[in-house]
């Protein structure tokens, strides 16, 4: 099976008996894997052919065949791919650079978040590319979707909340769990896609670009983030122009920029840096970085925060999560006159999530918002990071990576932010207002499990 992708299908042949056969495509758009498993048709006394397909919207995001770290999902979310759209006179290439990759790359070289976004700026524009901005930015913006959504809910008595920003978790929740779990996750969109929709629908006209001009790349920590990008809820129409245009063309990971780098021997130390664009990049006029604590978005602190306040009036110096069953399942509670009234909690891994769910599902849960990822230990340690280096324990990586994650960034609340100040007074209206939601918000979709019935008849 010779392609550019390599893709992993081990898992998926065990279960191909020796007299089926295998057919792989790879289109621009989907991987798609036939399987023609024999039948027998008494009638006609003849075997009939009955394939199988195999696509995208059947991936469990479960780091098996498709996305485990050493595959490059899809064809049109590759180096490859991002190197020949440069050549494109007739597109600009944008790239929306992820905290957690700024810190894979500066824990790498030992480098500040500051000094990897000045010197990965000047190498990018140096490729072509038009602009390099920070979802830090649109996490913000996801943020204060959040903070009103959960107050909202909370006064509707719509809970529990539990995010939406993992594909990971999207895709499990979407595809094995039960349709009524659905109503329970965040309809806000990921900072990758917040992005995508400000750059395309808002920004690039602050750039002399038309949105159908502009290719828009992402860099992640994880190789679902791919999956996201192609989601048919992130395609939209231009208004009296193009249609069918994606919030996010391609997704490149931290470790595929690494690639890209050592593939053209660059020295990265020595690199140059260039200043910044500041259009859609939490930068402030001295040049710092600025953001929200937590390697995975900082969701539940933010959140909390907000709602301690505009719920109760509070305000906690401090927000402190505490380990319950183990470090990647954390809780933390606020009282008012010695009775608890909101309890937020961290869980991390699928051995957590299942338990979370179980508590959903029998309405015994005892809290009120949590904050899911599907990696333990969160973003941080998606499987798109750098891997750790010869000697270097993952332990020992994750912990460079939260030193570097926090290193040189101002801590900042995302209701401060002036370009998101901007936005919203310009542009998307009051925080989750119907004309924000229509940018912001998403929708999921229980996805029946068609392959997997078909595989039990094989």
């Amino acid at each position: 099976m010779g392609f550019s992708t390599a893709l992993k299908l081990a898992d998926l042949n065990d279960f191909i008996a020796p007299s089926q056969a295998c057919v792989v495509s790879l289109n621009s758009k989907k991987i798609e894997v036939s399987y023609v498993p024999s039948s027998f048709d008494q009638t006609k006394n003849v075997a009939v052919e009955k394939p199988v397909k195999v696509t995208l919207h059947d991936c469990l995001a479960c780091s098996g065949c498709i996305t485990s770290a050493e595959t490059v999902m899809l064809e049109h979310q590759s180096i490859e791919e991002f190197l020949n759209r440069l050549s494109d006179s007739g597109k600009s290439v944008i790239v929306s650079l992820s905290p957690q990759s700024r810190a894979s790359l500066a824990a790498y070289y030992g480098l500040s978040q500051l000094q990897v976004f000045r010197k990965l700026t000047g190498f990018l524009k140096s490729l072509g590319v038009k602009a390099v901005f920070d979802t830090s930015c649109s996490r913000d913006l996801s943020l204060i979707e959040s903070c009103v959504e959960f107050v909202n809910r909370y006064k509707e008595r719509q809970l529990p909340v539990v995010t939406s920003a993992c594909p990971g978790w999207i895709c499990y929740a979407e595809k094995t769990l039960d349709a009524e779990i659905l109503p329970y996750i965040s309809r806000v969109k990921s900072p990758q896609q917040a992005m995508g929709a400000v750059l395309k629908r808002h920004a690039c006209y602050a750039l002399g670009l038309r949105p159908e001009d502009v290719y828009h790349v992402t860099v992640m920590p994880c190789y679902d983030k791919k999956l996201e990008a192609s989601r048919d809820d992130f395609i939209f129409a231009v208004e009296n122009g193009a249609s069918g245009l994606a919030e996010v063309d391609s997704v490149l990971t931290s470790g595929e920029i690494l690639d890209l780098l050592q593939s053209r021997d660059i020295d990265f130390m020595s690199l140059e840096e260039q200043p910044l664009d500041k259009l859609l990049t939490n930068v402030d006029e001295q040049g710092h970085l600025y953001g929200v604590p937590g390697g995975s978005g900082g969701y539940a602190e933010c959140v909390f925060k907000y709602a301690a306040k505009h719920l109760f009036g509070a305000e906690p110096d401090r927000v402190e999560f505490q380990v319950v069953r183990n470090a990647d399942f954390r809780e933390v509670k606020l009282e008012v006159d010695g009775e608890v009234r909101l309890k937020f909690a961290l869980a991390y891994g699928f051995r957590n999530i299942q338990n979370l769910v179980r508590k959903i599902r029998l309405k015994k849960c005892e809290y009120q918002y949590v904050e899911i990822m599907a990696c333990p230990s969160g973003c941080l340690n998606g499987g798109g990071q750098i891997k750790p280096k010869e000697g270097q324990s993952a332990k020992e990586l994750i912990q460079n990576l939260e030193s570097a994650y926090l290193q040189e960034v101002e801590m900042k609340d995302p209701f401060d932010n002036p370009i998101v100040k901007s936005l919203y007074d310009s542009w998307l209206g009051e925080p989750a207002s119907l004309s924000s939601k229509r940018v912001l918000s998403t929708e999921y979709h229980h996805r029946e499990k068609n392959v997997t019935s078909q595989l039990a008849n094989w």
